[in-house]
């Protein structure tokens, strides 16, 4: 006699579906960790809010509606590679460097860490304006094209003198690979977003921009407040201290084994 159990137990999924079920559900929720606070979110929004138009006019059995939106879905995924073009290649960038990947490769801090803060005190106190980036997994040429290439051996005395007010490369971008000065007077990309302070002038806009499109962490001087920030990964930390600048970038230096090398070795 067939039971009920027996009726239902093919719903009941083996452990091989549990298994994709739990992968499923991860990436689900970091999808969701990736686009919470982003143009992305409000743009996922607004597909969910077609996808339950098309079928409620299915289910009022409407004709145009349905057609026109099964037109529109047919090219969604080609559209959405290219309105979401940034956020795809930041979640592949953050994906490559998951800690479970980074287990094996451990480095201590660098002296790296040493020359940025010691650099970024003396502008503040001098309240000159600046904007580090500094490079990690993600190559930053194409920003790199914009400005002049250096290739000299960072030193927080360069540092302070590319942004000294009297030098032609003051106004752009610094962008630090390994322990070197790559480039200076990069123009680094505006983000689009809303900021909510005013206060926030083109260099917090340009490094919330890289942030956005890159993996790159990137530290603002406030010319008009001397106030520190660092960007990364689409968020800013604003009006920090040396101390906890030194700590955010020595866990990077940590996070990402083989991008910060010591001066000298």
């Amino acid at each position: 006699m067939t039971t009920l159990f027996d009726r239902v137990a093919f719903l009941l999924p083996g452990w091989t579906g549990v298994f994709e079920i739990l992968i499923m559900a991860a990436l689900l929720y970091r999808l969701l960790l990736l686009v919470q606070g982003t143009r992305a979110m409000q743009m996922l929004l607004g597909l969910l809010v077609l996808i339950f138009g098309f079928f409620l006019a299915k289910a009022l059995d409407l004709i145009l509606i349905p057609t026109l939106m099964e037109a529109l879905f047919q090219y969604g995924a080609i559209a959405a590679l290219v309105v979401f073009q940034p956020e795809l290649r930041s979640a592949l960038a953050r994906l490559g460097r998951h800690p479970i990947l980074r287990y094996f490769d451990k480095m201590e801090p660098s002296k790296v860490t040493e020359e940025i803060v010691d650099a970024v005190g003396r502008l503040s106190r001098a309240r000159i304006g600046a904007i580090i980036a500094i490079e990690l997994d993600v190559g930053l040429d194409e920003y790199a094209q914009t400005g002049s290439r250096l290739a000299a051996p960072l030193s927080a005395d360069l540092l302070t003198t590319i942004f000294t007010p009297q030098s032609p490369l003051h106004d752009g971008a610094v962008i630090v690979k390994g322990d070197l000065i790559s480039v200076a007077g990069a123009i680094l990309p505006l983000t689009q977003r809303s900021v909510p302070d005013r206060t926030m002038g083109t260099r917090h806009r340009a490094a919330l921009g890289l942030s956005e499109e890159s993996d790159a962490v990137v530290v603002v001087v406030s010319e008009e407040t001397s106030r520190i920030s660092v960007a990364r990964l689409g968020r800013f930390e604003r009006d920090i201290d040396l101390p906890r600048l030194r700590s955010l970038l020595d866990g990077i230096a940590v996070e990402a084994p083989g991008v910060f090398r010591g001066i000298g070795g």
